[in-house]
């Protein structure tokens, strides 16, 4: 026990020097994680890492990974995006792998190798393309959202690989190889069934019933049941853990617990895919590299070009300019976590030997580096190919991918909440409430609003909606302590982004404003200000004066109706 001890201090140690510098450096963490491996791994001089579970343990991260992916593709998600994004994602992901198979078979791979190498290659890294977007202020571009729609929609496409995958290597010949992927699927299409009916009968109780508790530990205890649990039941049908809980995901996608869902998970994600990604660099035998390297850096230019080549075109002949189309093809160049993940599968199946597993792994490592290079400079590179500055282009791009409209966060729907949603409803402008009573959210939606289940002040909640995206955030709730932390984490998240907070009194009201909210109105004063307001109109002032007088007040902090009494004391 002591000894296990030890080894973890040493893997936290070393993972948090790396993985800060990595943070500082701007570089991917996902890469520093990898870099940890090596350095701990058996391949490398110096202490190791070694700890009998950790194997098992890591794979949860791939888990979970995919788990996330089903809450952000529900059925109905997924049918809303079949035109467009889901026809170039499936597109691209299948001609890069039958482009890249086709290669390697000519080369003299063995097919079922040369399908595995494809499928690697074929994915895009999510995270170095949201992260760097997002740090160079392109996140919202035409290029932007295209690319990061694409390569999430990736994630969804890899799913059948984990189901074909593990069937390579136990199959021999072609008969036996294609009755095996015939009861693979069926038992896929078994799994899909019995999550599918569980997630709708089961599902939506479960969580109506947990969430009445109004504790977070048993909220967090039965998002790990059903994710485990459905990774458990596809297991047991000798399919990969990860695929149920992809299938379970998505069936609680469709249901209001979705954020808070997602945000709970993200934290175990997180710290398990790092895990994850340790373990893969366990793997890299610098040794080796010298005698691979060119087939690496080989392997990297074709996970480069090939991307590059192919999304581009696709890209173009939907109808997007040609610069626009070409940035979009550097954004998915890159090579992609879960390549590793497919890799993973691939060397424990024994589907590619040892050798090959090396070369794959140091390719995808090579073009994440060299991708992350196209990505900084995409802007600069797509001018060069395309020999101009098409502002003009870009316009007309932005027409065929419009903007997304303004986008209202309401934390709390009761009386104050729905009487802002129903204000923002009629003037048409698109809003998501969350409320943590699931009484209040079923009442929502019978409203016709969309109301889901979460708590505004849960900064993993507020970085699973994108609040950094939002227009604006209105906190109603009516608890000072929760209101005045989720000013505090929307100013950390997105500082850009005005907050207007309901306050009990005055001096609620101030410190909620000197957390960083735009404005905050103490309930007792203002209703004040509206019953003084009323008397005079029905005296005849005229109602100009009457504005004037009640912006006057707010305008000095309502000191003018605060006068302090004999003994200090504030007087309303």
């Amino acid at each position: 026990m002591m000894d296990n001890l030890a080894q973890i201090l040493m893997l936290l140690s070393v993972a948090v020097t790396v993985v800060v510098a990595f943070q500082q450096l701007h570089i991917p963490t996902s890469i520093g994680y990898l870099l940890v491996g090596v350095i701990l791994g058996p391949h490398t001089i110096g202490p190791t890492f070694n700890v009998p579970e950790f194997k098992t343990l890591a794979e949860f991260g791939v888990v979970f990974l995919l788990f996330t992916i089903g809450l952000n593709y529900s059925l109905p998600q997924l049918h809303a995006l079949r035109h467009q994004v889901l026809g170039l994602g499936t597109a691209q992901v299948l001609l890069v792998t039958i482009v890249v198979m086709v290669v390697l078979w000519l080369a003299g791979l063995p097919a079922s190798a040369a399908f595995v190498i494809g499928a690697v290659f074929a994915q895009s890294s999510s995270t170095i393309i949201s992260s760097q977007l997002t740090e160079q202020g392109e996140e919202s571009s035409p290029h932007g959202r295209l690319g990061l729609a694409m390569s999430v929609f990736q994630d969804v496409t890899a799913v059948p690989f984990l189901v074909v995958i593990p069937v390579l290597g136990t199959a021999v010949g072609n008969l036996a190889l294609a009755g095996a992927l015939g009861w693979a699927i069926g038992k896929a299409v078994i799994a899909f069934a019995l999550v599918f009916f569980a997630g709708r009968w089961l599902l939506r109780p479960l969580f109506q019933l947990v969430t009445r508790r109004r504790s977070a530990e048993v909220f967090t205890l039965a998002v790990l049941l059903v994710a485990l649990l459905a990774a458990w039941t596809t297991s047991g049908l000798g399919l990969s853990l990860a695929f149920g809980a992809f299938l379970v995901g998505m069936m609680l996608g469709e249901t209001e617990f979705r954020y808070q869902v997602e945000s709970t998970i993200r934290p175990f994600r997180d710290v398990l895919l790092g895990l994850f990604f340790v373990g893969i660099g366990t793997l890299v035998d610098p040794g080796v590299i010298p005698d691979i390297w060119q087939w690496a850096v080989l392997g990297a230019l074709l996970i480069l070009a090939s991307k590059l080549l192919l999304v581009t075109v696709m890209v173009r002949m939907s109808g997007i300019v040609t610069q626009t189309a070409v940035r979009v093809g550097l954004l998915l160049a890159v090579g992609g976590e879960l390549g590793f993940a497919l890799l993973a599968i691939a060397l424990d199946a024994s589907v590619i030997d040892q050798r090959l597993g090396q070369i794959a792994l140091t390719s995808v490592f090579f073009s994440m580096m060299g991708g992350s290079v196209l990505i900084r400079f995409n802007r600069a590179i797509a001018e060069r190919l395309c020999a101009t500055r098409s502002s003009k282009a870009e316009g007309l791009d932005g027409a065929t991918l419009s903007a997304d409209e303004p986008r209202v966060l309401i934390g709390g729907y009761g009386r104050v909440g729905h009487t802002i949603a129903v204000m923002l409803q009629d003037s048409g402008i698109a809003f998501m409430a969350f409320d943590t009573d699931t009484k209040r959210v079923a009442q929502g939606k019978a409203d016709g609003h969309q109301v889901v289940y979460g708590d505004i002040s849960d900064p993993e909640l507020l970085a699973a909606v994108q609040v950094e995206r939002a227009s604006l955030v209105v906190l109603s709730v009516d608890s000072f302590p929760v209101t005045l932390q989720a000013v505090t984490h929307i100013r950390r998240a997105a500082p850009h982004v005005p907050v207007i907070a309901r306050a009990r009194d005055l001096e609620s009201s101030s410190r909620l404003l000197a957390a960083g909210a735009a404005h905050a109105y103490p309930e007792a004063i203002e209703a004040s200000l509206r019953l003084g307001a009323t008397a005079l109109k029905v005296l005849r002032v005229p109602v100009n004066d009457i504005d004037l007088m009640i912006q006057e007040v707010r305008d000095w902090d309502y000191k003018p109706v605060l006068e302090e009494g004999e003994g200090g004391e504030p007087r309303a």
